[in-house]
C-alpha cells in the first residue's frame, strides 16, 4: 500500500479535536469527571458541531490504518499479535496507572469522598464494586481502546474465513460515486433511529450493542476504503455536498438545543427529528473530511511523522491531565475563562512531556503504545558510513528515525 498522508493528517486532527472536546467537557452543563464551578450553558451548542461524528471518524481512520498494518504484518496471526500488544498493554497500563486519578477526583469533587489518593488507590480502586454509583476499577476514556481491540479481533476472525476474491471489487461497486455518501447515512438512520434510539454510548463493551452497530461497520468501512481508490475519489468528488449537508444538520440540531436549553427536553417528535439530523451530520461530516483529506491533504510535512506517532500517547494521557489540572485550578476562583486559558496549554504541555519521555525510555515505549526499539540501530553519519547507535541514545542523536506505524 502507498502511504496516504491525508489520512495521517486526518487522524492527527481527529485526535486533536477529541482532546479539545474533552477539555471543553469541563465547562459544559453535561456530566464529566470534574466540572468548573459555573458551567457555560451556550458551550453545549458549540460542542454539538463535532459531537455526532468525532468517534465515528476515529473508527473509520483506525480501520484504514489496520489495513496498512495488516499489509505489513505478513499474515492475520502476526497482525493480531501486534495489535494486541500495541493496544492491550497500554490499556492495562492506563486502567492501572492513568485512570485512577480521574476516578479519585470525580469521587472527591462530586460524591464527597474523603480519603486521600494513596488510600483510594490501595484500598478502594481495585474493589470491583461501586462507590456512590462509580464502579471501580474503570477505563473511562480508554473505552475506545477496548472497543478498537475487540473490533480488530472480530476483523481477524473474519479474515480467516474463506471469502470471495472479488470482495474488494464489491465494496468498490457498492460505495462508488454518490453511494459512498448516501448508503452509510441511510444505514445509520435505520439502525440508530428507526430500529433503535441511541443518543449516547454506555461505554460498556458487553451492553453497548446499538453503538457497535454504528462503530464496527465504520471500522470495516475504513478497512475497505484503504484499498479503494474509487471510493476515495468518490468522496473527494462529493465532499462539498457532504459538507453542506453536515452544516445544515448541525444547524437544525443547534436550533433545537437553543430552543430547549439545559434540562428541558423537546417533544418526542422533535427529538426524533433531531436524532435523524444527528446521524445525517455524523456521516456527512465524515465523508466530507475524508474527501478533503484525499483532495487537499495527501502530502507529507516535516511534522507528520512525529505527530502521527504522538497521537496515541496523547490520547492515553490527555484526560488524566485535564481532570487533575482542573482539580488544582478550581479552588483558585479564576472563573471558567481563566481556567480554560490555563487548562488548554497545560494539557498540551503535559501530553508532549508524556510522549517525549516515554518514547526515549525503551521499556516505557510499549506502555504508551509504541514498539520497543531494537538493542542496536544502524544509522549513517555525514560521511555516509554506517554507525551504530544504542536504542537509549537521545532523539537528537538519532538521524534516521524510522517512520512510525499509522496505528
Amino acid at each position: 500500500m502507498v502511504r496516504h498522508y491525508g489520512m495521517d493528517w486526518l487522524r492527527v486532527g481527529a485526535f486533536a479535536l477529541l482532546i479539545l472536546y474533552h477539555t471543553a467537557m469541563v465547562f459544559t452543563p453535561w456530566g464529566f469527571h470534574v466540572k468548573t464551578a459555573e458551567p457555560v450553558e451556550w458551550l453545549s451548542v458549540v460542542m454539538m458541531l463535532t459531537n455526532p461524528w468525532r468517534l465515528t471518524l476515529l473508527f473509520v481512520v483506525s480501520g484504514y490504518a489496520s489495513r496498512a498494518l495488516l499489509a505489513k504484518s505478513g499474515g492475520v496471526v502476526k497482525f493480531m499479535s501486534s495489535r494486541s500488544s500495541r493496544l492491550l498493554i497500554p490499556l492495562a497500563f492506563g486502567i492501572t496507572v492513568m485512570v485512577p486519578p480521574q476516578s479519585w477526583v470525580e469521587l472527591v469533587t462530586q460524591h464527597g469522598y474523603a480519603a486521600d489518593f494513596g488510600t483510594f488507590l490501595m484500598r478502594d480502586y481495585f474493589r470491583f464494586d461501586d462507590i456512590d454509583g462509580v464502579f471501580l476499577p474503570t477505563w473511562n476514556h480508554l473505552w475506545f481502546v477496548g472497543y478498537l481491540w475487540t473490533y480488530t479481533a472480530a476483523l481477524s476472525l473474519l479474515l480467516l474465513i474463506p471469502r470471495p476474491q472479488r470482495l474488494q471489487a464489491w465494496f468498490d461497486a457498492a460505495f462508488g460515486e454518490w453511494r459512498a455518501l448516501v448508503l452509510p447515512m441511510v444505514y445509520l438512520v435505520l439502525s440508530q433511529v428507526v430500529f433503535f434510539h441511541r443518543w449516547t454510548d454506555s461505554q460498556d463493551l458487553i451492553h453497548d450493542g446499538v453503538a457497535h452497530l454504528a462503530y464496527f461497520p465504520a471500522f470495516l468501512f475504513g478497512f475497505g476504503l484503504a484499498r479503494s481508490p474509487r471510493v476515495l475519489a468518490s468522496l473527494a468528488r462529493w465532499w462539498k455536498p457532504a459538507a453542506a449537508l453536515a452544516v445544515l444538520s448541525y444547524a437544525f440540531g443547534a436550533g433545537v438545543e437553543i430552543a430547549y436549553p439545559g434540562q428541558p427536553t423537546p417533544p418526542q417528535w422533535l427529538g426524533n427529528q433531531m436524532l435523524v439530523a444527528h446521524q445525517i451530520e455524523c456521516w456527512a461530516a465524515v465523508a466530507a473530511l475524508i474527501g478533503i483529506a484525499e483532495r487537499f491533504w495527501n502530502r507529507d510535512g516535516a511534522w507528520r511523522p512525529t505527530l502521527t506517532e504522538a497521537v496515541f500517547p496523547f490520547y492515553l494521557i490527555h484526560q488524566t491531565i485535564i481532570v487533575v489540572a482542573e482539580y488544582w485550578l478550581r479552588p483558585l476562583g479564576i472563573g471558567a475563562l481563566g481556567e480554560f486559558l490555563i487548562l488548554v496549554p497545560a494539557t498540551v504541555a503535559g501530553c508532549w512531556a508524556f510522549y517525549l519521555i516515554g518514547r526515549e525510555v525503551n521499556w516505557l515505549r510499549p506502555l504508551i503504545g509504541l514498539r520497543r526499539r531494537p538493542a542496536k540501530a544502524t544509522a549513517r553519519g555525514h560521511d555516509d558510513k554506517p554507525k551504530t547507535l544504542d536504542a537509549g541514545d537521545p532523539w537528537w542523536r538519532r538521524r534516521d528515525r524510522a517512520q512510525p506505524d499509522p496505528a
